[in-house]
């Protein structure tokens, strides 16, 4: 077998030969290799029919089977396999060009054995292609790194399409594994630094081929091709048919994701791309095509609604992804060594002004993208971190900024808006003004995640509307997952580290929020903190203790009714409707009498009325519901006095004196009595009982009797008593008091309400009303 601590490619093995003659071999060797062919990959069926999605089954777990087997072989066979099998390597590349990407997941078909197992394949792919760019595996099993990188080169084992490829299907959740994994191909092998150099103008050629398709001339084309003779015939968005519409759209969404994740994953080639003038040719191409392709599928009639939608989407998100790409140039390029503080600050804070300055021109992109990326905060960086920024450069920019604003008819973000303005005045007001100002703004970089705004409006254009695929954080991190997103974790993380248990797994993914990627890094590096240090690693999983359910400690008032669903299986559905029942009429409704007819036996019962039962010999009263209870008896008298009285003190003589009947009573007062004059008129009742023998009384008196009666009324209830009038007043000749003329007054005013005062006002007023005739 293989010699420890020697490298994989220097190792030599001695197996039998095919006649049974033992023999020495090299540990890489075609001989090696196990005769086992990989079935094709075939994307998930679209149509979803029962037979398509079987076939789609057993194609693919034959795929995981063979995966799993390739996994699970020891360094030296697993080599062997990956470099001698073409039928592996035709299996991975079908993988990788036909697998769902992030957009295409809807279309993905809705059986869940069909999602499980896409899901599962798709998670031995990448871990077959992340041992694959492993020269190292432990101490015992490794590869020289220069025969590695020599290996992978030449066997095409990768190559930049599939890296590309990679990064677009497996980057989101595993980030940081992927950026180690690409690192160490292109450190290992140098030569795939000078195949992304001539990759990058065959990506660019993709929106000069989207231009062409359009009807449009990209100013680069121009520049170095001459027009054709027959340019002018070419069709444009909004006279291609819908088909080709819809490819070009897919053509450019995907090629934006592509790139997008692949500089996102692997910052380390954006030098690359910005020695070929990628910049300024994906902002020229974004103020060319992107208004043509929103006209094309806002004002175009579409056969299919659903269609429509999906490609406003779709080039909306592809808006978005070249909006990110831009940033992601401009950050590791130039702010990147300005945050750093390397000795090329000043170059690079001029180029990055010298980058802005060039997308001026282009009013769409720069309004888009000062909408996610916010321009005056990146200015206001250059001015904390290098104050000597020339402040008419940088006043010139955000007036461009504004103007851009200005000309595509667009409301900027009140936020956005203050913040320029601020920096536009404080570069007005000179350098120290302005280092000032920018003091205010926060440091550091702004987020390169960027929420949409919310505006109303009919439509929404470019970075207005994008849409992107839900994401669960950067790198997969995650504040809280569901029962089957903790099962995956545990499943991907168990495959690489299956001595591990899932107790001290689950407590490692609480520690770091569920990152998987930060969990195998730091168990495998042994950098993990402390409180997990302590715990032992074959920990197993703990009980889950069931809770009681709900439904059986709630208690409600509608319980084991007819309409009790938790505790009933079936619920006549008839007595159930919404709104009026259909059908209902609402004269027919009145006219049922049914409730009468139901209530007709009830009553009929009472139509019989039997004065007298007749008893027969033997018969109870019982049976019929009769009692003693007679009804003409008089109780009145019903007292227990059979006896003497008891002397305990709680007889019934004492609980119930004794009554008069009311037959015996006389009748002393009055049997209506006043609220306010109750006591006074039983006083006065009383008075006249004593003085029988005076029939009338005197008036005066009663006069009397009654003003003090109406005084002390008048005190309880707190009126204040009115003066007596005296309209008299003195003798002739004396003079009169103030009191005397405002009593005659008010009787002059008020005299009409009683005696015959204005007759003739009241004779007018029947005469006008023709009762009395003229």
């Amino acid at each position: 077998m293989a010699c420890a601590h020697v490298p994989l490619d220097e190792q030599q093995v001695t197996e039998p030969g095919p006649l049974g003659k033992e023999r020495t071999l090299p540990a890489l060797h075609p001989d090696r290799k196990e005769e086992r062919c990989f079935v094709p990959y075939r994307p998930p069926p679209e149509d979803a029919s029962p037979a398509e999605v079987e076939e789609f089954l057993e194609y693919t777990k034959f795929i995981t089977e063979d995966l799993e087997w390739l996994l699970s072989l020891p360094h030296d066979k697993f080599w062997c396999q990956v470099v001698f099998d073409e039928s592996l390597q035709r299996c991975l590349d079908l993988y990788l060009h036909h697998a769902p990407r992030g957009l295409d997941l809807g279309t993905l078909p809705s059986s869940p054995a069909a999602t499980e197992i896409q899901r599962l394949i798709h998670r031995r792919v990448f871990l077959t292609f992340l041992r694959m760019a492993t020269h190292k595996e432990s101490k015992e099993n490794f590869m020289t790194p220069a025969v590695f990188g020599e290996i992978i080169y030449e066997n095409f084992l990768f190559d930049i399409p599939k890296i590309l490829d990679l990064c677009v299907l497996f980057g989101k959740g595993n980030g940081q594994l992927l950026h180690k994994m690409i690192e160490n191909i292109f450190s290992q092998q140098p030569s795939y630094y000078s195949d992304l150099d001539e990759t990058v103008p065959t990506l660019l050629q993709v929106f000069d081929t989207i231009l062409n398709k359009c009807g449009l001339q990209s100013e680069g084309a121009t520049a170095m091709e001459p027009m054709k003779l027959n340019a002018h015939k070419h069709l444009t968005a909004m006279t291609m048919n819908q088909q080709e519409l819809a490819d070009i759209i897919l053509y450019l969404c995907d090629s934006t994701t592509t790139i997008h994740a692949f500089l996102d994953i692997f910052p380390a080639a954006c030098p690359s791309f910005h020695s070929h003038g990628f910049l300024s040719r994906l902002t020229s191409f974004y103020e060319t095509a992107v208004p043509d392709l929103e006209k094309a599928v806002r004002k175009r009639n579409f056969d299919d609604k659903t269609l429509q939608e999906d490609l406003w989407k779709r080039l909306s998100h592809s808006c978005r992804k070249m909006m990110e790409t831009v940033h992601l140039q401009l950050h590791h390029i130039c702010l990147q060594p300005i945050l750093e503080g390397t000795e090329n600050m000043q170059s690079c804070a001029d180029e990055l002004l010298q980058h802005f300055t060039s997308f001026l021109p282009e009013k769409r992109f720069v309004s888009d993208y000062d909408e996610l990326f916010p321009i005056a905060d990146d200015i206001s960086l250059l001015q904390q971190a290098l104050p000597v920024i020339d402040d008419t450069r940088t006043s010139y920019l955000l007036q461009g900024v504004e103007s851009a604003w200005d000309s595509v008819g667009r409301q900027r973000p009140q936020r956005r808006a203050q913040t320029a303005a601020s920096m536009l005045s404080s570069a007005n007001e000179g350098a120290d003004g302005g280092a000032a100002a920018a003091s205010s703004f926060p440091a550091g970089f702004p987020a390169l995640e960027v929420g949409e705004s919310s505006r109303g409006g009919e439509t929404l254009r470019g970075a207005e509307a994008m849409l992107d695929v839900p994401q669960k954080g950067n790198n997969g991190v995650v504040c809280m997952v569901s029962e089957a997103e903790l099962e995956s974790l545990l499943s991907c993380i168990r495959d690489l580290l299956p001595d591990l248990g899932e107790g001290f797994l689950m407590a490692c993914l609480q520690e770091y929020n569920y990152d998987s990627e930060l969990v195998i890094n730091n168990i495998l590096e042994d950098r993990l903190a402390p409180n997990l240090e302590k715990l032992d690693r074959a920990m197993p999983r703990p009980v889950k203790v069931e809770l009681p359910s709900i439904l059986n400690n709630r208690s409600n008032v509608f319980d084991d009714d007819e309409f009790d669903v938790f505790r009933r299986d079936q619920v006549d559905m008839s007595r159930i409707w919404k709104g009026r029942r259909k059908g209902e009429d609402v004269r027919e409704m009145l006219n049922n009498k049914q409730h009468i007819a139901e209530q007709k036996a009830r009553y009929l019962v009472y139509e019989s009325v039997v004065d007298e039962v007749i008893l027969g010999p033997g018969e109870a009263a019982l049976a019929f519901d009769l009692d003693d209870y007679d009804d003409e008896y008089d109780d009145t008298y019903d007292m227990n006095q059979v006896g003497a009285n008891d002397l305990d003190g709680d007889s019934l003589l004492n609980r119930r004196p004794f009554t008069v009947p009311q037959i015996l009573r006389k009748e002393n007062k009055a049997e209506e009595e006043e609220d306010d004059e109750g006591e006074d008129e039983e006083e006065e009742a009383l008075q006249t009982n004593t003085n029988r023998e005076q029939f009338v009384q005197d008036p005066a008196v009663l006069r009397e009797k009654a003003e003090a009666r109406r005084a002390a009324m008048q005190q309880r209830k707190g009126i204040r008593p009115e003066r007596p009038s005296n309209v008299v007043g003195r003798p002739k000749g004396q003079g009169q008091t103030p009191e005397t003329f405002l009593d005659r007054r008010k009787k002059e005013a008020h005299k009409s309400r009683v005696a015959n005062h204005n007759r003739r006002t009241m004779a007018d007023r029947k005469r006008n009303k023709g009762m009395i005739p003229s």
